[in-house]
């Protein structure tokens, strides 16, 4: 048997009776970030309640860089349906146990007068959790505490092991199952760089922002004011994906390859060890008060300001980069998710199986390795969709020249048809089709597209976004305020919270080390490279 080459090839064998369950049972879980705020759309001066746990060690509700900025963590499941049940379920209990606070629902953050009201997360008196307090003291003094306390939603997906069988009969028959899936997943993301675009586009909803987050910084892009000081890009769709947000530019210079995973991890380790003669001069102590981890180009891994990562859970003590050299990836994080400021838990379901399809068909799309030409192609057409996305005509950069945007959107929405297909086959419904149909109506009507209902809201009334905000802040509070858990017993917050808080007081007690041995053992790298299947 002939190995299939093309994509059309490809979902032809998974096709197969024998062969199309195997598409069924993608796992997924989702990260969503949200600042709390005061009833007048501030940001929260308050400490992370306590009622709701330990943000070091609860396994749902933690926070992110900032104080008051939540994370909300699902557990991986294989059912949308659950999926959302269980994010629902946790804004449902947040809400309830944060007093008169809300849950701000954009990407880009609420007024904040000063960054110096930006309070660092905290998380204790432990190592570990001195440590994570000190990694954002680093980031702050790196880049400032505004482009950290931009929110956004992050999807985990990961096929299910009956799939990689039958992915190795189709593909390498005689390879180790684990390089195979290592091998896919970064094919996968190379197929993210190039089609990328597609997310901020159908998604991106950030197209205006609060003047008080650029702080006086002059900026060179044309924005037009709506409101009192409301800033907006008449075609943009995510701020948040542009160099304005946390795809910081200066890291652009790093190279981070992803032809391979060894020479991703190498790449990785690369910038994990090379000094930066900017961060030095910011020194790393002054006195006793450390400033940063340390003066390298990445501090740490999570650093790196990626669209998407590959992933693999760490053990206890673990460093990421040494769990995927280890043991290689297991599943991938997609971070170019805007919160969708129209749904109370910032992602509604349309756009979770629109996920599902682009990532399943950015695996299975044949996937070369990333020229230099071909990657500064993507930069530019991530950069242009983010902030003109919507501009009627847009042509994008391709091998073969410049496309317009929906032109070449038509033809990749063609190929999602045929994984559509495959993917409802597998499941006996038409789901997918349908989504895939709801979001090409957006393709060829850009008013459908989520920026454009956020700049309708704030054109047609002349409003803030900061109000825009806090009006729909409001609204999800109201309506999570009355709302029972879905899914889990009512005592399972409150056992978790204080399953939480014991934990962390018991990390405390057991920590004896002096923080400075364990942040230099910690810092050390050991060598190992990728061996995949033993």
């Amino acid at each position: 048997m002939s190995l299939p080459s093309s994509l059309s090839e490809i979902i032809e064998q998974l096709s197969a009776p024998e062969r199309v369950f195997a598409v069924r049972g993608i796992r997924r879980g989702i990260e969503r970030e949200s600042l709390r705020i005061t009833p007048d759309g501030r940001l929260s001066p308050l400490d992370h309640p306590q009622q709701l746990g330990a943000a070091l060690t609860h396994a749902n509700i933690t926070t992110d860089y900032a104080e008051s900025l939540m994370e909300f963590i699902t557990p991986v499941s294989d059912s949308l349906d659950v999926l959302l049940a269980q994010l629902g379920d946790i804004h449902r209990f947040t809400q309830q146990n944060i007093g008169d606070e809300r849950l701000w629902p954009l990407s880009m953050p609420c007024f904040i007068g000063d960054e110096s009201t930006i309070r660092l997360a905290q998380y204790g008196r432990s190592n570990v959790g001195r440590m994570k307090t000190l990694y954002r003291q680093g980031l702050h003094h790196r880049y400032g505490s505004m482009m950290q306390v931009i929110a956004g939603v992050h999807f985990n997906f990961s096929m299910p092991d009956s799939f990689w069988s039958e992915w190795q009969q189709l593909q390498q028959p005689g390879c180790c199952q684990c390089k195979l899936i290592s091998d896919s997943y970064m094919g996968l993301i190379r197929n993210v760089y190039r089609f990328g675009w597609l997310i901020p586009y159908l998604f991106g909803a950030s197209p205006a922002l609060c003047s008080s987050f650029l702080q006086g910084r002059a900026t060179g892009l044309p924005f037009e004011r709506v409101g009192k000081g409301t800033l907006y890009l008449p075609y943009a769709t995510s701020l948040r994906l542009s160099d304005l947000g946390y795809t910081n530019k200066s890291q652009a210079s790093l190279n981070i390859t992803h032809s391979n995973l060894n020479d991703y991890l190498a790449s990785v380790r690369r910038a994990l060890h090379t000094k930066d003669s900017g961060f030095a001069a910011l020194g790393i102590k002054e006195g006793d008060d450390y400033r940063q981890l340390n003066d390298h180009v990445l501090q740490l891994e999570n650093e790196l300001y990626a669209p998407i990562r590959p992933k693999r859970t760490p053990r206890s003590g673990e460093r990421p980069l040494i769990a995927l050299e280890r043991r290689g990836i297991d599943y991938i994080e997609l971070r170019t998710l805007d919160v969708n400021p129209f749904m109370p838990f910032g992602v509604e379901l349309q756009q979770l199986r629109f996920l599902d399809l682009f990532l399943v068909w950015c695996l299975l799309r044949p996937s070369p390795e990333l020229e230099m030409a071909e990657i500064e192609r993507n930069r530019h057409n991530m950069s242009h969709v983010a902030l003109e996305g919507r501009r009627p005509g847009l042509q994008l950069l391709t091998e073969k020249g410049e496309l317009p945007l929906r032109e070449w959107g038509e033809q990749l929405f063609d190929e999602l048809q045929l994984v559509a297909q495959l993917l409802d086959r597998a499941n006996g419904r038409v789901h997918y089709q349908l989504a895939l149909q709801t979001q090409r109506d957006k393709l060829r009507d850009p008013s459908k597209t989520l920026s454009a209902q956020v700049l309708d809201q704030l054109l047609s009334q002349n409003l803030d976004n900061a109000e825009f905000g806090r009006q729909q802040a409001e609204l999800f509070h109201q309506q999570l305020q009355q709302e029972p858990l879905q899914y889990w017993e009512a005592n399972y917050f409150s056992d978790e919270a204080q399953a939480s808080l014991l934990k962390q007081a018991e990390l405390e007690a057991d920590d004896h080390q002096p923080f400075d041995e364990y942040l230099q053992q910690y810092l050390q790298l050991p060598s190992v490279r990728y061996s995949p299947c033993g």
